[in-house]
């Protein structure tokens, strides 16, 4: 896997069994029919079909363990490149004509996972979808990756604000909690299926339990504990869907070891059992 830093390219790949370890640049992580987990000095992160993960250049694992074929899409930016366009982007027409090599500083992502927007969404499927016709025709690609990196540019902006909106004196103090607190969610989305604590969660974001408690629900709304049923509730409904699992294999696999335990965590927060919900999944099958 390891490229020229010098050169923007994509990775689109199948596979069910994957593991890799090394020094990466600046990506964007995607992937579909399936999850891909990954490992930084920052934290855990695990990437389904409704979001990606934006990695800034370093050392990273990456590994897929699923018993599909999972498919990767993955958008790799050569070193300066997010800069080149933020600064296009940033300063005026003026400066940009005065000097239009001028260096700025490197940006510093929020590497995390994040929902796709409608616009991300649409830019990765064309490529994705035009690449192999494209694939020798390095100005069409560069102009596909300047497209990207604008909407990349974009969010970065609008998740500055979600910073600015935290309760601290400084900035840099709200930029850091805004990291260790999404350090901790993204910890949570890749474990939600175990047994986790909420020391182990307040360890992985550098933060002490109530810390980490007053700050989570202050961005998220909810409670680590809140938020760990809601990934359980939401992986139960998708697996009780699909038919292929028992209710109690189901209940082991989002993290109960008593399926007594999980039928009534699922009732309180669905308004039905998890049986009953697979008959009515049955029932409006059998009608379509």
């Amino acid at each position: 896997m390891k490229r020229n830093t010098s050169t923007n390219y994509v990775l689109h790949a199948k596979s069910r069994h994957f593991y890799w370890e090394g020094d990466g640049q600046l990506s964007l992580k995607s992937f579909s029919n399936g999850d891909a987990h990954y490992k930084t000095n920052k934290g855990f992160f695990a990437v389904d079909e409704s979001r990606y993960l934006l990695l800034n250049e370093g050392p990273y694992t990456i590994s897929i363990e699923d018993n599909n074929e999972v498919e990767s899409f993955c958008l790799f930016f050569r070193s300066g490149f997010a800069e080149e366009v933020s600064r296009s982007l940033e300063d005026s027409q003026d400066a940009l004509l005065t000097d239009p090599n001028k260096k700025i500083h490197s940006i510093g992502f929020f590497e995390k996972t994040y929902q796709e927007n409608s616009l991300l969404s649409s830019q990765l499927q064309y490529l994705k979808a035009s690449y192999s016709l494209h694939q020798d025709d390095s100005l069409w690609i560069e102009e596909q990756f300047h497209k990207i990196m604008q909407t990349i540019h974009h969010v970065h902006k609008d998740t500055l604000k979600e910073v600015q909106s935290l309760k601290a004196l400084r900035f840099s103090t709200r930029e850091e909690m805004y990291r260790r607190i999404h350090t901790a969610h993204d910890y949570i989305r890749s474990f939600y299926t175990q047994q986790i604590q909420l020391d182990d969660i307040a360890q992985i974001a550098c933060l002490s339990p109530n810390h980490l408690l007053r700050n989570y629900s202050s961005i998220f709304g909810k409670t680590p504990h809140q938020q760990i049923t809601e990934f359980r509730v939401s992986k139960a409904i998708q697996l009780l869907s699909n038919l292929d699992d028992s209710i109690t294999e189901i209940s082991f696999k989002i993290g109960y070891n008593n399926p007594v335990s999980f039928s009534k965590m699922f009732k309180q927060h669905v308004g039905l059992s998890p049986l009953e919900f697979r008959k009515k999944v049955i029932l409006d099958k059998s009608k379509s």
